[in-house]
């Protein structure tokens, strides 16, 4: 039997807690490239910031990384504290207090196969354990609790002191202070002065797989530490090497100094050329390829070279020098027991990397144009889209070379009799790669990036080593680039009630259509072929076609202020495919409008086009009525259908509504009067909402049109005297005309609101503008239902 292949050691994913808005979410990592997207302020960079806190330096929290409704908790221990102090009561046992549930907790789950076990036997939960899953808890908690303790008693003690003093000074006639000294709470006491970081550290504990829980509607359950000892050192030293590129990365043009108005223009100036590419550029080469570091005989022309440089230089300055130092000797200096002046150089290959212009862009040179004259231009003259992204390719080159010790790397560390050990896991963090990048160049980076640094002898398709790269993005056109399996959606969730904050929950998208089914590809395709804004959005329009998809934004823009101003997806899917959308969008949790036509039919079996006519028993064939929402068929029930039905309400903070052709009465003929008016598209309910926008004028003709649907809705509005007898006119027009022609014809009028949009459209977006008037507010009290 052939010997199974071995895996690759990966990080499987990860259950952040306590961090920001992040209050308890799990995220999966892909064995490759895991895409962080979501709206604004929906906790991508919270999460992109705790792995960096937690990995790379723990010296980075601040109290401000405390999920904020927990401040209330730590306040409860120091008031606890501080009352006990005051009655003489004995303080206990610091070690139970429970710091888990307040502050940021990471856990980490590795999948390791058991030929691996050497690499985390420092880890291993039982002695039996044999590959699988293997977790790490990672916790800000006190250093000691009783210096904790001690120092903030200390410090509100002095505090109530002084307090106490200044009061007692006061004149009988004079009023006391009342205002609050610091510390008057222990969250104050660590806000101050960066003192979280005096008394807490991250510590480290061994997880048991077998209590590892699934999240429970996308909230994590983290498994409850008992009597746990912290692990020694670092764990994750040898293990795992994390390299990050964070959002902020300093590019400036050529004219950024003037923009500084401030006293500090040089100093930011100064600041915002660290991150330049001569930066990166000196400091690998000092890592990899300076020859006077480990030299060996590769080095020795290199070196040879600059000695001589060196002894012409130096020759050449004291020749230039000569004149002004007999002139200093003259004035009897340097005495006879005196060392004399001497000046030398020292050329060391890494300063002539050591200036603004190390860096250059040559000018493509054009026919005609001298030869041998080359134009240049140093780097911060460049586009910042260039600038940013040859730095991000330098620095994804530069952290493969440093985990694979390229160059000179490695024989350092064997001249320095140091082990040379390679992590088999290579983690990046990426935030927001596309900032000053086109689109194309956008997607060209996203599909480049994950090959550069697997570009090394020793990777490539090696399956000891791992590389996992972790991107947050606020572009469709990276998303676009990315598999499903790849995307972990943001979700916001507004706070649950008084004293809680806004949270944020993680998607798994790869969870969402099961195995590759037809609704799978189906949604992929489409998405490919259109954008993925939907994933960045505040709320999505499912529309059919394409007169809607032109007409519900020009609604939008004239008639729903607070609309116009959200971020909100319109995609046009059809009809009969709008419900294979239904499971991104539940699992989503995306604030969702459907607008559907009623599509009336005659018969189940033959599913005949008619124009919709009550009590003919007949039904709709629309496939979103049937098997969304309202999950009716029937037209006479579906007109009659109330508000309240034609809402699906998945939880308090997602629903979902469909809006379709319903009866409005109109008044064609004035001898006739007021009378119901059936429609079955958009087309004719658009001309019953606005029957004086497209009759005539009186004494007028009707206005010329290039757009047959447009004459012919036209000719029916001034002709037919029943509303009856319109609506069979316009669903014979319906049968060969142009919605789209039509569509155009009317975007543009004169009066931007002559148009009103259809009942049903109106009181769709109605609905979705009081949803996302409700979900700014971002607390939603115990008793109020989204409806």
């Amino acid at each position: 039997m052939a010997k199974e292949k071995a895996r690759k050691m990966i990080i499987k994913f990860a259950e952040i807690q306590n961090f920001r808005k992040l209050k308890s979410i799990r995220i999966d990592f892909s064995p490759r490239t895991t895409l962080f997207v979501g709206a604004n302020n929906s906790g991508k960079t919270a999460a992109m910031v705790s792995l960096g806190h937690f990995l790379v330096d723990n010296s980075r929290f601040t109290m401000n990384d405390v999920t904020l409704s927990n401040w209330k908790h730590i306040n409860k221990i120091g008031e606890d504290w501080w009352s006990g102090y005051i009655s003489k009561s004995p303080v206990g046992d610091l070690s139970e207090i429970d710091w888990e549930s307040a502050f940021p907790v990471l856990d980490l789950w590795l999948e390791v196969d058991s030929n691996q076990v050497h690499h985390v036997s420092h880890l291993l939960p039982t002695l039996d354990w044999d590959g699988g899953a293997l977790g790490i808890r990672m916790r800000l908690e006190p250093k000691d609790p009783e210096i904790l303790y001690k120092g903030y008693i200390a410090a509100r003690s002095a505090a109530e002191e002084v307090f106490k003093k200044a009061n007692g000074e006061r004149k009988p006639d004079q009023k006391g202070y009342t205002v609050k000294l610091w510390p008057d709470s222990l969250v104050s006491f660590l806000e101050k002065d960066r003192k979280l970081g005096s008394y807490f550290s991250v510590k480290i504990y061994c997880l048991d797989p077998i209590k590892l829980q699934r999240p429970d509607k996308g909230v994590a359950r983290p498994q409850k530490l008992v009597n746990g000892k912290p692990v020694e050192g670092n764990p994750f030293a040898k293990l795992i090497r994390v390299d990050e590129i964070n959002a902020q990365r300093g590019f400036s043009d050529a004219g950024s100094r003037r923009n500084h108005v401030d006293g500090g223009a040089e100093e930011k100036a100064e600041r915002s050329e660290t991150k330049r590419l001569s930066n990166q550029l000196r400091s690998y080469y000092s890592r990899h390829l300076d020859p006077t570091d480990a030299p060996d005989a590769s080095d020795l022309d290199a070196l040879q070279a600059i000695d001589d440089a060196q002894q012409q230089f130096d020759g050449k300055l004291e020749d230039g020098f000569s004149d002004a130092l007999k002139e200093i000797e003259e004035l009897g200096y340097p005495g006879l027991s005196d060392p004399k002046l001497k000046i030398c150089t020292r050329i060391h290959p890494v300063d002539g990397l050591n200036h603004a212009s190390a860096v250059q862009y040559e000018v493509i040179q054009q026919s005609g144009q001298e030869a041998g004259l080359s134009l240049r231009l140093t780097e911060q003259y460049n586009g910042l889209g260039y600038q940013n992204l040859i730095s991000m390719v330098f620095r994804l080159m530069s952290f493969r070379d440093d985990w694979m010790r390229v160059g000179k790397a490695a024989k350092t560390l064997e001249i320095s009799n140091k082990e040379l050990h390679f992590q088999p896991i290579h983690l990046v963090l990426l935030e927001e790669p596309e900032a000053h990048l086109h689109a194309q160049v956008q997607q060209v980076f996203i599909n480049k990036a994950y090959d550069i640094l697997r570009n090394h002898k020793n990777l490539g398709e090696n399956s000891y080593f791992s590389t996992q790269m972790v991107i947050s993005t606020h572009s469709s056109h990276i998303a676009h680039e990315c598999e499903f399996s790849c995307l972990r959606y943001f979700r916001r969730r507004p706070a649950a009630g008084a004293g809680e904050v806004p949270t944020s929950t993680v998607v798994n998208l790869s969870e969402v259509f099961g195995k590759h089914g037809s609704t799978e590809r189906f949604v992929t395709r489409y998405l490919k072929a259109t954008h993925c804004d939907l994933f960045f959005a505040d709320a999505a329009i499912l529309v059919e076609g394409p007169a809607e998809r032109m007409m519900v934004p020009y609604f939008i823009r004239n008639h729903f202020k607070e609309l116009n101003q959200r971020y909100i997806t319109l995609l046009e899917v059809g009809g009969s495919h709008a419900h294979r959308f239904r499971p991104l969008i539940e699992h989503l949790g995306l604030v969702t409008l459907l607008i559907a036509d009623l599509d009336p039919a005659k018969s189940e079996e033959k599913w005949p086009v008619a124009p919709p006519r009550r009590k003919q028993n007949m039904i709709s064939r629309n496939t979103v009525i049937r098997q969304w929402v309202p999950e009716k068929n029937k037209l006479d029930d579906l007109l009659d259908l109330s508000q309240e039905e034609k809402i699906k309400v998945y939880d308090r903070f997602f629903s979902v509504r469909v809006a379709y052709q319903t009866p409005i009465q109109v008044t064609i003929d004035d001898a006739v009067g007021h009378e119901e008016a059936l429609s079955s598209t958009f087309e004719d309910a658009l001309v019953f909402e606005n029957l004086d926008f497209f009759r005539p004028k009186a004494g007028k003709q009707l206005q010329k049109t290039r757009c047959g649907l447009m004459k012919s809705f036209r000719e029916a509005a001034a002709t037919k005297r029943s509303a009856e007898a319109l609506g069979a006119a316009m669903f014979d027009a319906l049968k060969k005309g142009d919605k789209a022609a039509f569509s155009l014809d009317l975007l543009y009028p004169e009066d931007r609101h002559a148009l009103t949009a259809p009942a049903y459209i109106r009181e769709g977006l109605e609905w979705l503008q009081l949803q996302l008037r409700r979900k700014q507010q971002e607390v939603i009290g115990p008793h109020d239902v989204v409806s």
